[in-house]
C-alpha cells in the first residue's frame, strides 16, 4: 500500500478503528504514511525521543504523548535526521515541534499540535511502552496507525484498502 486514504480506510472500517481529533498539522516532506506504533510518554524533556529515534524504525511511527505541552519543542531538525537515517515512517506529537522550515523537506511524516522555538529540557526522563490517550484516541504500542492530509487513524489490526 503505498498511497493511503484516512478517508478511504474510514468508509471500510469505521467500526473496527479510532480517529484521532483533527488537532494536528503535518511538517515533514512526507504527508502520507504508516505503520506500527511505537509509545513514548513524556513532559517537555525530548531525551527518549531522541533515543529511540536513533534505533532502527522501519515500518514504525513513533507516537509522542507529550501531554499536549505548547511550551517546548519535543522534536528539532536534528533528531528527526535520526529519524530519516534510521528509516522511520513517521513521528506523531501530541506538543510541539520546532526547526519547520528544516522539517518540510525531511523525507519522513511528521505530525504535531503546533510548533515553537523553545527547546526541550533534559532530564532524561519518560516512559516508553505505554498506552496512551489523546486527541480522543487510546493509543497501544502494536497498533497500527494510517495518516495522511485527511487526518490519522488507529486500528489494532493492519488495514488494506
Amino acid at each position: 500500500m503505498n498511497n493511503i486514504s484516512t478517508a478511504d480506510l474510514y468508509d471500510k472500517y469505521e467500526s473496527e478503528i479510532q480517529v484521532l481529533s483533527p488537532i494536528f498539522n503535518d511538517y515533514g516532506k512526507i504527508k502520507q504514511f504508516f505503520g506500527t506504533v511505537f509509545t513514548v510518554k513524556l513532559f517537555e524533556d525530548n531525551t527518549l525521543v531522541r533515543e529511540i529515534l536513533g534505533t532502527p524504525g522501519q515500518g514504525k511511527v513513533l507516537m509522542v504523548d507529550g501531554g499536549g505541552s505548547l511550551r517546548c519543542a519535543l522534536l528539532g531538525d536534528n533528531i528527526a535526521e535520526l529519524a530519516v537515517k534510521n528509516q522511520w515512517s513517521g513521528i506523531i506529537i501530541y506538543g510541539c515541534v520546532r526547526d519547520t522550515q528544516e522539517l518540510k523537506n525531511m523525507p519522513i511524516g511528521i505530525k504535531a499540535i503546533n510548533h515553537i522555538p523553545v527547546k526541550s529540557i533534559k532530564r532524561n526522563e519518560g516512559q516508553q511502552g505505554l498506552t496512551l490517550n489523546f486527541a480522543n484516541a487510546v493509543i497501544h504500542q502494536g497498533d497500527h496507525i494510517y495518516a495522511d492530509e485527511d487526518g490519522i487513524i488507529i486500528s489494532t489490526d493492519s488495514l488494506s484498502v
